[in-house]
């Protein structure tokens, strides 16, 4: 695996109520990922992106939606998620800075 490939597995942190608490609770941080990802690419662009210790990776693909409007039917794209669990005492600061 190169850097290039580890530097856009990760998409975007995934916000959500869940992915709150599970923070608050049990250490795990919540990405999007690539739809082709691997728990083990998952793993390595987080220790190498944020430098801390992975303990563990689950992944799970979203389907998207069936939406209509009037006669037309569609369907929203689907995204896979990573649920990465972090070492005892590592966290990630998606903060950057403080406001002044």
């Amino acid at each position: 695996m190169n850097k290039e490939r580890l530097m856009t597995v990760l998409v975007q942190p995934h916000v959500s109520e869940k992915a709150a608490t599970v923070a608050e609770h049990g250490n795990q941080y919540v990405f999007r990922v690539l739809d082709d990802a691997s728990k083990e690419e998952v793993k390595r662009a987080v220790e190498l992106m944020f430098e801390v210790k992975v303990e563990g990776v689950n992944l799970l693909n979203k389907p998207g939606k069936a939406r209509r409007f009037r006669n037309m039917q569609g369907r929203r794209n689907g995204y896979k998620k990573a649920y990465v669990r972090l070492a005892a005492g590592q966290s990630i600061d998606f903060g950057g800075g403080t406001a002044s």
